[in-house]
């Protein structure tokens, strides 16, 4: 009979359980230390020393921070992150990330270390009631048992990581690469097609998931120990125990299959005819948010889509879409929305989230045309209008056997759209000309995100903040053919933990540009301390480069442009609430070199210098607290 000790347990379950998850997906694990967590994290970072191909670890000491650190990860992969902190409030620090990944989609992997059952509701220090601590913002919660190594507890283990990762994944999510045919007969693929251009996995219906695992002393797991004892049952290892023999094929050779799988998503016959009937002599335009696609070439599928029935796309710049330099992609929708001549569908088809534009969304309320949304699970219409729900993806939607084409109608339409948007082109154009102009001058918000755009590499990530960071992103990106993958935190348009998830999302690309606030950026001054996170999690030289713009108007600009504002004391005191922070001696306490600039011209130059730049690196550009609206208002309208 085989015998084994508390900590040789400990680390048969949990090893047996990380070895699961990696094989279901998770290649990154961030770690907030913490003593009741130790198996946890302690098992993690062994993983990552025996199979760092399978598993990289990060440590973030701010639970609030490392939980931004995963989500940015889990936007930028599309795969699960996986999350290890100590019991009592760690747990709670992770609850804004938590709720950001609910509503965006992401897929987190939270594991909590709790004191056994024996220490509950007993005074025990570090203890609260850790059961369902994210009620209904998870997509599943599991309480673990204490750890046992016997077979059928290993068994178990490796069943909950599988179950967690499906949860987190949600449902119609795949781990198989899926390829697919960019371009028209007519038009060669000159780009890269599988180049990232928006978030990964929020097509689905990803999310967060919880695992709670009580742990009784002594915490730390005998990995050396849990060798030798699977060694005794068959296994190489700790981390293989349990794990099954691959399968064999026809002919006897190991079959390599993915364990997650899933169906293509495209609609019946008589799906396609009736949505064919709603489009008949109606005009109609496609609304692309955040989870319209994720690459070139979806994005490519979706414009031959729409090429195909000649249907304008209000082209979010979450969607990915504006990487396609085409006619029908129309990005200065929001202007056009609040014009008394924007042309009014009768028709609109969503993919993804609505978009940022508020014009948009009230001119549609007002027009009250015939909706469309096509999701794998939600409407996510907080206007209440949708007709017809539509259960695929876009994707899906798009590859289903079409086979009308627009009529001479929508074609008419269509290019009102598209002639009323290169008009509007030029008026966004010029605040190039106004930057140029004023190279040694103070110039506009718009003029310094031109250039950036102008400026970032080709397939380079752009994180976008909130409040005016997107607003500018909205009006001032254009399409231009440039692949790149632009991505927010846009489920609950805070501020929390944006750098941190900045900084996640760049270890995905070997080129990010964060563009900030300084109410943003303030937030999660925290986050910049992952500066020496990223070069150890990275071999020498390897590490990405991670740019930080920050547009530093010492305050709360953008409620210049809300109701709110008022020349009364109350309107600086409450919401400008200038902070007069020296942010460049903040980055030098953290080693981030920096530059402070007032012109487009010294932009343009400090910009180049940190681009490739190892590690984080910040370009200050100061700008007036008040007046933001006057200067956006030549370039809108």
């Amino acid at each position: 009979m085989i015998t084994t000790s508390h900590q040789q347990d400990t680390a048969l379950f949990v090893a047996a359980f990380f070895d699961e998850l990696t094989r279901w997906g998770v290649r990154e694990v961030v770690v907030s230390p913490g003593s009741r967590s130790t198996a946890l994290a302690m098992t993690a970072f062994e993983l990552s020393q025996r199979r760092p191909d399978d598993l990289r670890l990060y440590v973030d000491v701010d639970e609030r921070g490392a939980s931004f650190l995963a989500l940015g990860l889990a936007k930028a992969s599309g795969s699960p992150v996986a999350l290890v902190c100590t019991s009592g409030t760690a747990l709670a620090n992770y609850y804004p990330a938590v709720i950001e990944a609910e509503t965006s989609r992401v897929p987190l992997i939270v594991l909590s270390g709790d004191r056994p059952p024996q220490l509950q509701g007993l005074g025990a220090p570090q203890t609260t009631d850790q059961l369902k601590a994210y009620g209904d913002h998870v997509r599943a919660f599991r309480a673990m048992p204490t750890p046992r190594g016997r077979d059928r507890d290993i068994a178990f283990a490796r069943q909950a990581a599988r179950e967690a990762c499906l949860a987190a994944l949600g449902p119609t999510a795949t781990l198989e690469e899926v390829s697919c045919v960019a371009g028209g007969a007519d038009m060669p693929v000159n780009y890269n097609p599988e180049a990232q251009v928006a978030s990964r996995a929020c097509q689905h219906l990803a999310g967060p998931v919880h695992l709670n695992f009580p742990f009784d002393a002594p915490l730390k797991p005998d990995f050396l120990g849990a060798d030798n004892q699977a060694a005794l049952r068959g296994g190489i290892d700790c981390f293989g125990l349990g794990r099954r023999v691959p399968t064999e094929g026809r002919h006897g050779a190991p079959l390599s299959i993915a364990p997650l799988m899933a169906a293509s998503g495209e609609l019946p016959a008589s799906s396609v005819t009736a949505l064919e009937e709603l489009l008949w002599k109606r005009p109609a335009v496609l609304l692309a948010g955040e989870g319209s696609c994720e690459t070139m070439a979806e994005a490519e599928e979706i414009v031959t889509w729409v090429r195909r029935w000649s249907i304008p796309v209000l082209a979010d710049p979450l969607s990915g879409l504006r990487s396609i330099d085409d006619p029908l992609v129309i990005d200065n929708y929001d202007n056009l929305c609040g014009r008394p001549d924007c042309p009014v569908p009768e028709v609109v088809i969503r993919f993804g989230r609505y978009p940022i534009s508020k014009r948009a969304t009230t001119l549609l309320e007002r027009a009250r045309p015939l909706s469309i949304a096509v999701d794998v699970a939600e409407t996510r219409d907080f206007n209440a209008t949708t007709d017809v729900f539509v259960g695929t993806t876009p994707l899906g939607f798009v590859r289903s056997n079409w086979h009308g084409e627009g009529r001479k109608a929508q074609k008419a339409f269509a290019e009102r759209w598209m002639t009323l948007n290169d008009e509007a082109r030029l008026r966004i154009l010029a605040v190039e000309w106004d930057g140029v102009t004023s190279l040694d001058a103070e110039a506009v918000e718009g003029a310094y995100v031109r250039s950036l755009l102008e400026l970032m590499p080709d397939e380079s990530c752009l994180f976008s903040a909130n409040s005016m960071s997107i607003r500018a992103l909205d009006t001032f990106y254009l399409k231009d053919g440039k692949t790149r993958a632009v991505l927010a935190n846009r489920g609950q348009n805070g501020i929390d933990g944006v750098v941190s998830t900045a900084v996640g999302a760049a270890q995905h690309f070997g080129q990010t540009t964060f563009l900030t606030g300084d109410f943003t950026l303030l937030h999660d001054l925290n986050g910049l301390a992952l500066q020496r996170e990223m070069m150890l999690a990275h071999p020498e030289g390897e590490a990405p480069s991670l740019v930080i713009v920050l547009l530093n108007n010492n305050g709360g600009a953008i409620f210049d442009m809300l109701p709110q504002a008022s020349e009364d004391p109350y309107f600086e005191r409450l919401f400008l609430a200038p902070q007069d922070v020296r942010f460049t001696e903040a980055a030098a306490a953290f080693g981030i070199p920096s530059a402070t600039v007032h012109t487009v011209g010294a932009f343009r130059s400090a910009y180049q210098n940190f681009l490739g730049t190892p590690g984080i690196s910040l370009v200050e550009v100061q700008l007036p607290l008040r007046g933001v609206r006057d200067r956006y208002a030549p370039y809108q309208g």
